[in-house]
């Protein structure tokens, strides 16, 4: 029998690629997307925050596994709207938890967080790190994360995976942190711009992270056995370090033709934390030992199979990739 996983926010950047890497294990699962703002005829129209409707689906497809990918995940838009922020960080996460331990029909979630929850001051963090958030939106994915692991029970599976900054298909380059950056360097009207050179960046492809869920959902039926049983807290990494403006030197000369940069400023200032301020850690690397560390120490013994940044970028840049590059 076919093990069953639904996918919130399957039209987003994350969402879509672990949506299209679970259809195509079809052989193994049935997968639903579910989608908000942007659904389609393939993906669900649902409001997560209506709960009536949410256990309403549930228990009509009866999930094996649920991979909670929607979030607002703009720092900056998370500021101007804190309730509504609040309430799809932290309380919708906290809905999904309680329904996958139900007695009648118990799931797997996994909760995708952020290496925001840490102030970047002591990396690499383990998973056992204490989060200590520097804005808002740091603060109410670890407010998800205490929602998702605070519901103890004998029945399901509660999974806290931290991710850094994503790249990789896209409908449009304004849905990723990074992929915004290749609007930037192709700007060769004359505008000048300033970009980050102080924070390290971990770019991390959204279709390895996808390919690792589907590996851990094959290695770990039901969220694994007694004898072995999926950890409540992991990191997924790509371990190659940046910064926004090497990013964007990256994109330029891997262009089709090269591009100029000149008309982007490095800006190495350490940001100042003011009240009302979005703050930006400086480095929040993640360690991977949770997944890559041998079973018997305590790791998952799996591998990442992580992309190289420059690698990908040069492939889809070669093939002449536009913004609207994604399936999404």
């Amino acid at each position: 029998m076919k093990a069953k996983v639904l996918v919130t926010g399957a039209s987003g950047v994350l969402g879509n690629a672990v949506y299209n890497a679970f259809k195509k294990s079809s052989t193994n699962y049935e997968v639903k997307g579910l989608a908000h703002s942007r659904p389609t005829d393939e993906l669900i129209p649902l409001d997560l925050t209506d709960e009536a409707k949410v256990k309403e689906l549930i228990s009509s497809f009866e999930p094996d596994w649920v991979v909670h990918c929607a979030a607002e995940r703009r720092p900056d838009v998370a500021a101007k709207n804190p309730e509504a922020t609040r309430t799809i960080n932290g309380l919708v996460p906290l809905t999904l938890s309680t329904f996958s331990a139900s007695p009648s029909h118990p799931f797997t979630l996994i909760y995708i967080s952020t290496d925001y929850v840490f102030d970047g001051t002591s990396p690499p963090y383990e998973v056992d790190a204490k989060p200590k958030p520097l804005q808002f939106y740091g603060e109410t994915k670890y407010g998800g994360e205490q929602a998702t692991l605070g519901v103890t029970s004998e029945y399901g599976r509660r999974v806290v995976l931290r991710v850094p900054v994503l790249y990789g298909p896209v409908k449009v380059n304004s849905d990723s942190a990074i992929n915004i950056l290749l609007d930037v360097v192709r700007d060769q009207s004359g505008k000048q711009y300033t970009m980050d050179h102080y924070q390290t960046r971990y770019p991390t492809n959204v279709l390895d992270i996808a390919d690792f869920l589907v590996r851990l959902a094959d290695t770990f039926p039901n969220g694994g056995s007694s004898q072995r049983r999926l950890p409540p807290i992991l990191h997924y990494s790509a371990p190659e370090p940046y910064t926004k403006y090497e990013m964007c030197l990256i994109l330029a000369a891997l262009s089709n033709p090269p591009l100029s940069h000149a008309h982007i400023t490095p800006d190495e200032t350490e940001p100042i934390i003011m009240p009302g301020r979005v703050g930006r850690p400086r480095d929040c690397q993640l360690s991977v030992r949770s997944i890559e560390d041998p079973v018997e120490e305590g790791g998952l013994g799996m591998s990442l199979d992580t992309q190289g940044f420059k690698e990908w970028w040069e492939e889809e840049l070669l093939r002449g990739v536009s913004s609207n590059s994604g399936n999404i």
